[in-house]
């Protein structure tokens, strides 16, 4: 069984080994025309060659400014030299990939002339959005790093506008959370100085109560009726007066002043928490830093990245030689057909 695989297999080899020996001048033609088309058609002459430009960066860890550098209660994640992770990749490929960047880029560089789009065309925008989409692309990398990768016809413009997304992605994150951050400001801006101001009146009051001879109720009163007490037992009739003047004061304006004074206490506690509140969000407001970590500039390639001629000679040359080779073996295979249906057929005598 064995040896008739063996032997079936070596025909077929051999088969095939006579085959391509038939047709080696026809194959031969083939490939030869096939690597010079191929080669031509992939040359300058139909096709572009695009330039690549690569930007490489690192997510940041921190988004709010004030708790990296403020707040008392620092983690890992909040340290403004520490690299992003998954998350905060995936929040700079949104942005990277939002119209806000796209359109901006479209109208700094004039892509739309660049990219030679017909602007009496009725669906102009969707051909000049498929066109930067199909050369201006993002991703993130293994290492969760972000990669900004742009090919154009032009090298130094392949560079330029890889590395005016990079700054422009600052510009819109930025400009995406200053939105917010002011609103909180003035909204902390405004509870601080009502707080403030009612901290200051608080003060105005005790300050009268403090010169109506009320500084501070508990230790007065019990001096005070220690010393009536001294006086009453030496028929101090003056010093008693006196100290009866001062207790009616005392009296008459204690519970307003426990009242007030506890009242600031508390109002002050608040006032010092809210303060700092305010403090970081003021520095939310009208302070910035970059939310990325730049790896790779991009810079002018000296070599073209598409298209990869040897690869397209290569694999069209393949091609076009294994259809060519079915094509053949179709053709002698309904000539083997034809042949046998043209074979007379030979009528035996009966027995």
């Amino acid at each position: 069984m064995n040896k008739e695989h063996t032997e079936k297999n070596n025909f077929d080899s051999m088969n095939l080994l006579l085959f391509l020996v038939r047709w080696r001048l026809h194959l031969i033609i083939v490939v030869v025309a096939a690597v010079v088309l191929s080669s031509l058609f992939s040359s300058p002459w139909f096709i572009t060659p695009k330039y690549k430009s690569t930007v490489v960066m690192f997510p940041t860890a921190s988004n709010a400014l004030s708790k990296a550098l403020l707040s008392e209660t620092k983690t890992a994640k909040q340290d403004i030299l520490e690299f992003g992770e998954q998350e905060q990749a995936e929040q700079l490929l949104q942005i990277l990939n939002s119209s806000v960047i796209r359109d901006r880029i479209i109208q700094k560089h004039n892509l739309i002339s660049h990219y030679e789009i017909d602007t009496t065309s009725k669906f102009k925008m969707t051909k000049l959005i498929k066109e930067y989409e199909n050369n201006i692309t993002f991703k993130r990398t293994e290492f969760m790093a972000v990669e900004i990768n742009v090919l154009d016809k032009d090298p130094q413009k392949a560079a330029d506008i890889a590395n005016d997304i990079s700054e422009l992605l600052d510009t819109v994150k930025n400009q995406m959370q200053r939105e917010r951050a002011i609103m909180g400001y003035e909204i902390v801006k405004d509870e601080y100085f009502r707080l403030r101001d009612e901290v200051a009146a608080m003060e105005d009051s005790m300050t009268v109560l403090r010169k109506l001879g009320v500084h501070d109720y508990e230790s007065q009163s019990q001096v005070i009726t220690e010393q009536l007490a001294i006086a009453l037992a030496a028929n101090n009739k003056s010093g008693v007066a006196a100290l009866e003047k001062q207790l009616q004061i005392l009296s008459e304006y204690a519970g307003g002043y426990v009242s007030l004074r506890d009242a600031l206490e508390h109002e002050k506690k608040q006032l010092s928490a809210i303060k700092a509140r305010y403090e970081e969000a003021k520095v939310d407001a009208e302070q910035q830093l970059p939310h990325k970590f730049i790896v790779d500039r991009a810079y002018k390639a000296e070599k073209k990245s598409y298209p990869i001629r040897w690869l397209i000679v290569v694999i069209s040359t393949f091609f076009t030689l294994l259809l060519v080779i079915i094509i053949i073996i179709v053709l002698e295979n309904l000539g083997k057909i034809n042949i046998n249906t043209n074979v007379p057929k030979i009528k035996l005598p009966n027995n």
